[in-house]
């Protein structure tokens, strides 16, 4: 079983709470039991996660040696230059080393996105753009460090691809189940 799900700001990528938090978990939105986590959204991520009850498939989703390419949609504080694309394009130097190379380019504000609760503080004189991101490694907080060290500071970010899995038309906190057919093309 696969399953998609448009994880909302401010959930944890986990059916377990962790002691003294108050924020949701999975088990919060998906009442499926035996699937897990594909891979991690940070708690303050929102879009794409895949669950699944495969660790062959799970891990083919998850682990980097497969190389998945994740997309991202990021919205950065500060206007995007050709030289902050070219060194996100190069890959960035971060304190736990070189990143790979990202697919990188600035786009619009997408149409279709939904608002977040709470939103995001805006500063007047400050202006802000949309990045999309695509990844295939997944270092700890990656597009944040990422686009931090090149001056665009990160203030939403949302995942949109994993691999040829969409968010498509999900709204926050929906989930749906991938027929097996669609699953297995990326277990092979």
């Amino acid at each position: 079983m696969l399953i998609a799900f448009n994880k909302p700001f401010d959930v944890l990528s986990q059916f377990t709470p962790e002691p003294g938090c108050a924020a949701k978990t999975l088990a919060d939105f998906i009442a499926v039991p035996g699937v897990y986590a594909a891979g991690r959204l940070d708690r303050d991520s929102e879009g794409l996660l895949l669950l699944t009850d495969e660790g062959r498939l799970q891990a083919r989703l998850a682990n980097p040696t497969f190389k998945q390419p994740k997309t991202y949609l990021a919205q950065v504080e500060g206007i995007v230059t050709e030289a902050a694309l070219a060194a996100l394009a190069r890959g960035v130097r971060l304190k736990d080393g070189l990143t790979r190379p990202a697919l990188a380019q600035a786009v619009p504000e997408p149409d279709w996105l939904w608002p977040r609760t709470p939103p995001i503080r805006t500063r007047a004189h400050i202006p802000v753009s949309w990045l999309q991101l695509t990844l295939t490694e997944g270092k700890n907080r990656q597009v944040r460090r990422m686009t931090a060290a090149v001056g665009l500071p990160t203030l939403r970010l949302i995942r949109v691809r994993i691999g040829g899995y969409t968010l498509d038309d999900l709204a926050p906190g929906q989930w749906r189940t991938i027929p097996r057919e669609e699953s297995r093309l990326s277990a092979e």
